[in-house]
């Protein structure tokens, strides 16, 4: 019996250090041209990251309906929908190659994380997600061209 509780103890705080998508957002891996592109971390925490998350995601849920600018009783509601209609706008777009590329979205708010060949297609990635109905903010998180710094989180 003790080692079964172990056992269980241990099985909880390894889950409790796994990086997961704890929240279930939208999470689209939408090119793959640039082989050295390493793959962001996007919506995946470990549970004390999620904890503390937590909060902040109610509250920002439901003050966007409070406040009468959403008309869904939680600003999270309109993530799926709005993943859908990026991976379709983003099917014939130009700007979308050369690039290994991302999405993430989170409380109306997309975030494209990866790497471009040039600085104009992360503006013209941002510009296509900020036109589709329900999106409140996109944010380009790449990497321009070879070489440099990630601006994001990425998979260990």
């Amino acid at each position: 019996m003790k080692a079964l509780l172990v056992a269980l103890l241990l099985a909880g705080v390894a889950d409790d250090e796994q990086v997961l998508n704890r929240f279930n957002d939208p999470f689209v891996a939408v090119s793959e041209d640039i082989a050295d592109c390493p793959e962001p971390r996007g919506p995946r925490v470990d549970a004390a990251e999620a904890r503390v998350q937590a909060h902040h995601r109610a509250e920002r849920g439901t003050s966007c309906w409070l406040s009468g600018q959403c008309s869904e009783p939680n600003a999270y509601r309109f993530d799926a929908r709005i993943a859908a209609a990026l991976q379709e706008a983003l099917r014939g777009a130009p700007a979308l190659h050369p690039s290994s590329l991302w999405f993430t979205v989170q409380g109306r708010v997309v975030y494209l994380e990866g790497c471009v060949d040039r600085a104009g297609q992360a503006a013209d990635l941002e510009a296509q997600a900020r036109g589709l109905p329900d999106v409140l903010q996109a944010l380009a998180l790449v990497r321009v061209g070879p070489g440099g710094t990630l601006p994001y989180r990425r998979m260990p």
